[in-house]
């Protein structure tokens, strides 16, 4: 049986920093109390699928670049006679990001792509969901640095979801504030 010794940065402060200032802060009986990040979602609807069906491969090709991992596309869950939209068309392409590619995901997010965009004074801290998840969206996928500019011909944006295991958004908001994500306004508890 072969051990795996690589520990992505982020998970190592998780565990070594940021459950014990969280269980300080909050008094968690246990370290076990402490919220954790569950998964990350990246998710991205596809403007003109459905009149060019090559800008939902290149939106999943680019998603697999930025998520290291294979995207899939979405497709629709019905008729919209409106925008000639048909029940099962692709229109978008999404991936979901657990463990050690999440992590690793998230250390690229804060510390290369973020600071790459334009006039940047950090997040909103006010997209959590009321149950300790948080949503961010991100305008230009050219901030990402597994993208080629050259090969990019359109400038889209994606959506990332943060789900954690937090039953508040003050504890969620601490926890991705301890795991390193830059936000606007420091919140004064």
């Amino acid at each position: 049986m072969k051990t795996q010794t690589y520990v992505p940065r982020l998970l190592k402060k998780y565990r070594e920093e940021v459950v014990p200032a969280l269980v300080k802060k909050f008094g968690y009986k246990s370290v076990m109390q402490a919220p954790k990040l569950e998964k990350i979602c990246l998710n991205r609807g596809v403007n003109g699928a459905v009149n060019d069906k090559k800008l939902v491969d290149i939106a999943v090709d680019e998603l697999t670049a930025i998520a290291g991992q294979k995207a899939v596309p979405t497709v629709s869950k019905k008729d919209i006679s409106n925008f000639k939209l048909r029940k099962n068309m692709p229109i978008g392409a999404r991936v979901t990001l657990r463990g050690y590619r999440m992590y690793e995901f998230l250390d690229r997010l804060i510390s290369a792509a973020l600071p790459r965009v334009r006039d940047f004074k950090g997040v909103n801290e006010k997209s959590f969901d009321g149950r300790g998840n948080y949503s961010l969206g991100i305008t230009e996928q050219i901030i990402f640095p597994e993208i080629d500019i050259d090969k990019v011909t359109k400038i889209t944006g994606l959506d990332i979801t943060f789900v954690t295991t937090a039953k508040t958004d003050e504890e969620a908001y601490e926890l991705l504030k301890e795991l390193g994500m830059p936000f606007r306004n420091i919140r004064s508890n």
